[in-house]
């Protein structure tokens, strides 16, 4: 069997709208992929402005946003589309953009109606992916490690680091995965104060000084010592990240916010003795980050070709719309917590 997808994922940083069309073989229930064309469009500073505030807005303006960046969504696939003059299209599997998630209250909020992509593009739509994991008492994240399991289960574990970082590995048998620590949503923001998008190479970070008072505090947030499946949100750093991180130089909090995430990281390789991991997501660009998590750990670090970098993310949602129409499970219970594994998505 072979399917023709395209991905689109929207992370919380803010980096833009992946978009990733791909190819899907299934012989022998073992999964092949390919992708074919890929593009990341940056936000605008009008859109990056309403996805970055839109936790304060009311329920109406929330509704309204939703339909409107749906049509956004949309008019970018039609755009993609039109560009590579893509015929073969199966499905289109959309992630959304997350503004609210918090697990523990029974609700996960991914904006972008799937149903404007559809009327934009006249092709079936698979969204929505995380609800029914939360009210199957799951996490409703990470869903990627479906994808781990299926398409990169020749290492040992995989970890993307984005907003933030979240790592799937095969642990007795089964594929565990949860959440390590925010990244890129910290980075991003602290970068911005001096000017950037975001902390290139991580030279701002290399530049600064660590607070070692921070970085104390950091590493003892009871998160870390809560075991997994777990998850994480904007709600949980702005109630115990950013009150730790005021009063000092961005520059200085850069570095230390990247040696929080650096130890965090080699933490978990050195607890369960991965001897390789596969690093995607933008974070891998991030060439002192990794330099700080090589110093920490023996574990091999590989660093793919660009294109998987850049979007394993939106490959693996499409991988999990083609499950979606096969009615075939897309999400492990082993990896967000969820009462079973289960087919999740809503297909229109």
């Amino acid at each position: 069997m072979e399917f023709h997808v395209i991905g689109l994922m929207s992370g919380t940083s803010l980096d833009g709208l992946d978009i990733c069309y791909s190819k899907f073989q299934n012989e022998n229930r073992i999964w092949k992929y390919e992708i074919v064309k890929a593009e990341t469009i940056s936000y605008s500073q009008h859109w990056e402005g309403k996805l970055r505030n839109c936790l304060n807005l009311n329920a109406a303006e929330l509704l309204a946003l939703h339909s409107e960046y749906g049509f956004f969504l949309g008019k970018r696939v039609k755009e993609f589309i039109g560009q590579f003059a893509l015929k073969n299209i199966d499905l289109i599997a959309s992630h959304g953009h997350t503004i609210f998630h918090q697990p523990q209250n029974k609700f996960t909020l991914q904006i972008g109606d799937g149903r404007a992509i559809k009327i934009l593009n006249e092709i079936p739509v698979a969204y929505d992916f995380r609800s029914q994991d939360v009210l199957m008492g799951g996490n409703g994240a990470p869903l990627v490690p479906i994808g781990d399991e299926l398409l990169f289960s020749q290492y040992d574990a995989c970890l993307n680091i984005g907003g933030f970082s979240n790592i799937s590995f095969k642990k007795d048998g089964k594929r565990m995965a949860f959440d390590i620590c925010p990244v890129n949503v910290i980075l991003n923001q602290f970068a911005l104060k001096l000017g950037k998008n975001y902390d290139e190479n991580g030279d701002f970070a290399r530049a600064g000084t660590v607070n070692f008072e921070i970085l104390t505090l950091l590493n003892a947030l009871p998160f870390y010592q809560s075991a997994p499946p777990k998850s994480l949100g904007i709600e949980w750093i702005n109630e115990h990240v950013l009150p730790l991180l005021e009063g000092d130089h961005a520059e200085n909090i850069l570095a230390t916010f990247t040696e929080h995430a650096a130890f965090q990281i080699a933490e978990i390789f050195n607890q369960f003795k991965l001897k390789n991991v596969l690093f995607t997501g933008g974070g891998t660009y991030n060439s002192y980050l990794l330099e700080r998590i090589k110093n920490k750990t023996s574990t091999a670090i590989i660093v793919p070709e660009k294109e998987l970098i850049d979007f394993k993310e939106a490959l693996i949602f499409a991988l999990m719309g083609t499950l979606r129409i096969n009615n075939e499970i897309n999400i492990l219970s082993s990896a967000t917590g969820s009462s079973a594994d289960h087919c999740s998505g809503i297909l229109i």
